[in-house]
């Protein structure tokens, strides 16, 4: 007795159950023909090599709102790692008394014949008066860069209105 599934598939349930057609997965191997086991598969052995396949893209569009956020965190990122880095180098040179020779030779220079004046350059470049003037720069600094990267998405997308966007091809990997 058969049923009308093992006639509608070529007489068992071993043709049914197996697959007929393979998609390719990025980064797996080469991509083989399914075997299948029966009189009507034949053995063809391993597929032929196709090329890696490839898609046209094109970049129309830009988001103003979402590069003025990711441009904002950005360089809210960017101004932490400024201030990090100049209390960093501060250390640094006052550990190794580089403010203390520069501040004496300079004392030394603008003193006066009667050996009264000169500048003290501590009073100058001391840890709070360096990190005040890093922060309000890194502070400036996050909203020039938030705005020119806002004002560069709204120019992109015009420039792109006029001569149809960036064409990028993507491939996968062979």
């Amino acid at each position: 007795m058969s049923s009308p599934e093992q006639s509608r598939y070529g007489g068992g349930w071993a043709a049914q159950s197996q697959p007929t057609a393979t998609m390719p997965t990025v980064g797996a191997g080469p991509v083989t023909s399914p075997q299948t086991s029966g009189p009507a598969a034949p053995s063809t052995g391993r597929a032929p090599r196709r090329g890696p396949r490839r898609a046209r893209l094109v970049l129309a569009r830009v988001d103003p709102w979402s590069v003025m956020k990711l441009a904002f965190l950005l360089s809210i990122a960017l101004a932490i790692v400024l201030v990090v880095a100049v209390v960093v180098l501060w250390s640094v040179l006052d550990g190794l008394g580089v403010f203390d020779s520069v501040a004496k030779t300079l004392e030394d220079v603008t003193r006066n014949e009667n050996g009264s004046g000169g500048v003290d350059l501590t009073s100058y470049i001391g840890l709070s008066r360096v990190v005040g003037i890093t922060t309000i720069l890194a502070l400036v600094n996050v909203v020039l860069m938030t705005a020119l990267a806002t004002l560069g998405a709204f120019l992109y997308n015009l420039a792109a209105s006029l001569v149809g966007g960036l064409h990028v091809t993507l491939s996968e990997d062979a």
